[in-house]
């Protein structure tokens, strides 16, 4: 059975820019992808003391998990992003913007948060996607 999407603004949500308020899917292969940070695939830091840089490269990260299953970025239905400084959201907009595709937005939330799993690192993404199977 082949995955259908459907992405929505239902008229009684504000319209958001740059993801969808609603997600539906029914067939296709569900995908989880684990929270992904500024690393390279060496494991070293990419950014460092740089929000957009470090934003840019977790997104390339997010890209390379879902290819690795197959996928690409027209597959996400949801985003989770944590950043530790929420003024930084247009230089999130930024890179997002340079990876995903605003007529597939998936759904999305983002939180700040006091600090990530190591505090060099300053935004972690995780994603849902649902390739066709």
């Amino acid at each position: 059975m082949s995955a259908i999407v459907h992405r929505l603004n239902p008229p009684a949500l504000p319209t958001p820019p740059g993801y969808s308020q609603v997600v539906t899917s029914t067939g296709g292969t569900l995908i989880v992808i684990a929270g992904q940070v500024a690393l390279d695939a060496q494991g070293t830091l990419v950014g460092a003391g740089d929000f957009e840089a470090q934003a840019v490269q977790t997104f390339r990260n997010l890209v390379a998990a879902l290819e690795g299953a197959g996928a690409t970025a027209r597959d996400l239905v949801k985003i989770t992003t944590f950043v530790t400084d929420m003024a930084q959201l247009p230089a999130f907009r930024r890179a997002r913007d340079r990876f995903l595709d605003p007529a597939h937005a998936p759904a999305s939330t983002l939180v700040e948060v006091s600090r990530l799993f190591r505090p060099e690192f300053l935004i972690e993404i995780e994603g849902l996607a649902v390739r066709q199977s």
